[in-house]
């Protein structure tokens, strides 16, 4: 499916190392190396946008020139709508990916969508490189990118808080820092293992370690007193606003 593709990356920060790690790791592709962007673009039959958003102005005018009409474009740079690659790059056949930072260790989720020019083989192949990072869920609306966005894109920086939070209340009654740490991490794995492997809704997992008068119900009351759910559900909004924003002013 890619082995007789040329893929070329335009960019090559953490995201596109890992997606670029993947691939070789699963012997996809065999790897060849330029530096020169319009280079890599002029021999690539796939090419991977993977730049930061302030300097896609730039990149895209530079690139443009190199795509063959046929070529498959898919990008992974936050807030640049299909309509501004389709302009800027005048090319039909483009994905559209959100992935988030577990890829860099192969666990990854993307949520990706494609124009419909983008027939079955480029659908495959474009599958095939977004799952160097993990998982990945085709969506038809590119409005759930924007979601994607906000809820697994962003989504680690919650975990990341969470884990945080927990770790220091470990430390505060006298864990070590290692201990604490260990703890937490390993009840995070394994909560969302058995999440993932029974199929069962979080509501009754939560009620099966739920006593009546017990400590988890006595924990699990302090933090819905603090209004946590609200505060999740607020935030999540918030970074969802913010990607639909920054969407609609790359579109300007």
């Amino acid at each position: 499916m890619l082995l007789d593709t040329t893929l070329s990356f335009i960019g090559s920060g953490a995201m596109a190392e890992a997606m670029i790690k993947g691939i070789l790791t699963e012997k996809l592709i065999a790897p060849r190396a330029v530096t020169d962007n319009r280079a890599a673009a002029r021999h690539g039959h796939i090419v991977v946008l993977s730049v930061k958003p302030q300097t896609v102005p730039k990149v895209l005018p530079e690139i443009c020139p190199e795509l063959e009409p046929d070529d498959l474009v898919i990008s992974i740079v936050a807030g640049t709508p299909i309509s501004v690659l389709r302009r800027e790059l005048n090319i039909r056949k483009l994905v559209r990916a959100m992935p988030n930072t577990p890829g860099q260790v192969g666990q990854g989720i993307t949520v990706w969508t494609a124009t419909p020019e983008v027939d079955e083989l480029g659908r495959r192949q474009a599958q095939a490189i977004l799952s160097a990072l993990g998982r990945e869920i085709n969506v038809n609306d590119e409005g759930d990118l924007d979601r994607a966005t906000a809820l697994s894109g962003t989504g680690p920086a919650y975990v990341f808080l969470f884990m945080e939070a927990l770790i220091d209340a470990g430390v505060h009654m006298g864990f070590s820092r290692r201990v604490a740490q260990e703890l937490v991490y390993q009840t995070i794995e394994g909560s969302v293992a058995i999440a993932r492997e029974t199929g069962v809704h979080p509501v009754e997992l939560r009620n099966r370690v739920t006593s009546p008068g017990g400590t988890t119900a006595e924990a699990l009351y302090q933090l819905e007193k603090g209004g946590l759910r609200t505060v999740i559900s607020r935030a999540v909004w918030a970074a969802y606003q913010r990607s639909k924003s920054l969407g609609e002013l790359a579109e300007k």
